[in-house]
């Protein structure tokens, strides 16, 4: 499901959706405020541990303005807001008890027993800009070059056909470098042509709705259904 508005997130949620893709991201902060409106508030892998407990925060206890980060420098998460009652809904759908969905709808790989898959999708020039900053939030599973949106900021008209002209070009190798750095996966079009390069590259999540593509990557690296 592929959504822009921040306060839709927990409304689709309430849907029985698996994943969400932010379109447009431009931040690192507004990227982790997307991770932590989809979680609930129980869930604390990746978040500050230096967050006053609630206990604490019902007795006055301030949080700081600026969460503290990891061992690497990043910065972590603060606590989720995501709220109860829409499990109820959402539950049924994953074929789960309440119990379980509120257990298992957080972000993977973050928490390795999470079945909610978040992605980012880069598409402006600020995206690009700050797309090293953005796929170090925690949280994230996937991220993917938007080349409709971002060739318009560019000036083109019409979107270039493969190979892309350099810039846009450059923009694609950042962000799967920043991708690879932060062992997030990266999302794109492939054909029947190009897919083993690009999986040797480290494109993980194919798109183009090819089974062609899809038989010829999964002979490549030796895979049969069922995955």
């Amino acid at each position: 499901m592929c959504v822009t508005t921040p306060g839709s997130f927990r409304q689709i949620l309430g849907r029985g959706v698996h994943g969400i893709l932010l379109c447009q991201a431009e931040t690192a902060d507004a990227v982790r405020a997307f991770v932590e409106s989809c979680r609930y508030p129980h869930n604390t892998i990746g978040v500050d541990p230096a967050i006053p407990s609630p206990m604490a925060r019902m007795a006055g206890a301030i949080r700081a303005k600026d969460g503290g980060t990891d061992a690497a420098g990043r910065r972590l998460l603060g606590i989720g807001t995501r709220g109860r009652g829409s499990e109820t809904t959402a539950a049924p759908i994953w074929g789960l008890s309440t119990e379980e969905y509120l257990e298992r709808c957080d972000p993977w790989p973050l928490n390795p027993k999470g079945e909610l898959l978040l992605g980012v999708k880069l598409e402006s020039p600020e995206g690009v800009a700050n797309c090293e900053a953005i796929l170090a939030v925690p949280g994230l599973g996937f991220a993917e070059i938007g080349p409709g949106d971002l060739s318009l900021s560019l000036g083109y008209r019409t979107i270039p056909p493969e190979p892309w002209p350099p810039e846009m070009q450059a923009a694609r190798d950042r962000i799967l470098a920043a991708c690879r750095n932060n062992g997030i996966a990266f999302l794109q079009g492939c054909t029947p042509d190009n897919v083993t390069a690009r999986i040797d590259e480290g494109v993980r999540v194919i798109a183009g709705h090819s089974e062609a593509s899809a038989t010829k990557g999964r002979a490549h690296q030796k895979r049969k259904l069922p995955v």
